[in-house]
């Protein structure tokens, strides 16, 4: 009972509720499937100088995405992530591993365009030194660079042409889901956020709350 009032309390009480869009800011985006969340960031950011093609450093990539705005990043439990390939669902057993400490991994989704606005996607405009920390989240989820400077693929397949898994650092449980860690990631930028989610839906609802004035 008490873990439960944790998540409802936590998914009800906003942090940072002064955050403001930030004019001319880097344009990011909040966007979900309606179970997990991600983050949408530019592939080159001219305001920071910050290029993800570069940080994954993976020259395949970079040759097949360079000409891609945004690349999605989500940070989950690697058997449910593995599981669902293919367009199966994961079952009972899967689920209920991932409620103990477990393997994770990062997903990452390159867009040939900007998220479409819709109920499943937030737009946030925010400044140089919140995206840096946004930048800094992800960083420090993907599995340290191997001896070639290369961010490690965990295999060079995902749900589609344009998405792949990464190594991750940290361990995936039920107070730290793939939700928790996008909620994370906004909480440390200074942008609004629940204070714990491990669901979706409170993650878009208080992002929304001041995204909607951002582009």
């Amino acid at each position: 009972m008490a873990f439960i009032l944790l998540l409802i309390t936590g998914a009800a009480v906003p942090v940072n509720r002064q955050f403001r869009p930030t004019p001319g800011g880097v344009l990011v985006f909040v966007v979900s499937n309606g179970t997990h969340t991600d983050l949408v960031l530019p592939v080159y950011a001219p305001q920071t100088g910050h290029n993800w093609l570069a940080e994954l450093n993976q020259p395949a990539l970079t040759a097949r995405f360079g000409h891609y705005p945004y690349v999605g990043f989500g940070w989950g439990n690697e058997g449910f992530f593995l599981g669902s390939m293919g367009g199966r669902t994961p079952g009972p057993g899967a689920m209920l591993r991932a409620l103990l400490p477990s393997n994770t991994l990062v997903h990452a989704s390159f867009y040939r365009t900007a998220p479409d606005s819709g109920r499943r996607v937030v737009p946030l405009r925010v400044s140089a030194a919140q995206y840096g920390r946004l930048v800094a989240h992800v960083q420090a989820a993907l599995a340290a660079p191997d001896s070639a400077g290369r961010r490690p693929l965990r295999q060079s397949a995902g749900y589609g042409s344009a998405d792949f898994f990464f190594g991750a650092r940290g361990r995936y449980h039920a107070l730290r889901t793939c939700n928790d860690w996008t909620t994370r990631s906004l909480r440390r930028a200074g942008l609004r956020a629940p204070l714990k989610s491990p669901l979706a839906a409170p993650v878009l609802w208080h992002t929304r709350r001041t995204g909607q004035k951002s582009r």
